[in-house]
């Protein structure tokens, strides 16, 4: 190999490398492709948080536009979203807002709710994470968009805020209804 030839190597490979860099610094990491949209809501049966005996299943999320928001009382960003959640689920009173409770103690769950404010007409929870696994969850906060055939159509990772809901889910809100 020529002198010239090993001098390229190196600058190749700083090349490749600042262009991985410059991807990442611009790449928006809460833009997370889902499989999961466009396909129905995965097949579950999970324990209703608020009654031990009974349970909630995916088909319980149709005939209707379904907000369902992925949280956990050890989560800070879902703390900090859960205000926004109660506002929102007040002033949209054609989608059911469902809580899964993800790997979370059941009765912090409740108590957090209890003083907060329950945003949720729907709680279940998902202790093990199964559920989770199945949504392709990757931590909490995660929402959900469903449709009224109980289709999902979009997937949000991080919390919600003011800008988010206006931005991604009032667009999406004003297609389904």
């Amino acid at each position: 190999m020529s002198n010239r030839a090993k001098l390229f190597i190196p600058a190749a490979f700083f090349a490749v490398m600042l262009g991985l860099l410059l991807y990442g610094l611009f790449h928006d990491p809460s833009k997370v492709p889902s499989a999961l949209i466009s396909r129905p809501m995965p097949v579950f049966t999970r324990p209703n948080l608020f009654k031990d005996s009974a349970t909630v299943s995916n088909e319980q999320l149709k005939g209707g536009i379904f907000l369902v928001n992925v949280w956990a009382t050890w989560c800070p960003p879902c703390h900090a979203e859960h205000p926004y959640l109660v506002e929102i689920s007040e002033r949209e009173k054609d989608v059911t807002f469902v809580g899964i409770n993800y790997k979370d103690d059941a009765q912090a769950a409740r108590d957090f709710l209890q003083e907060r404010g329950n945003p949720f007409k729907i709680s279940l929870s998902d202790l093990d994470g199964t559920l989770g696994i199945d949504l392709g969850v990757a931590g909490a906060p995660e929402t959900f968009l469903i449709d009224a055939a109980g289709t999902i159509r979009y997937k949000h990772i991080g919390a919600i805020d003011n800008r988010v809901w206006e931005e991604k889910f009032v667009p999406l809100l004003a297609q389904l209804r």
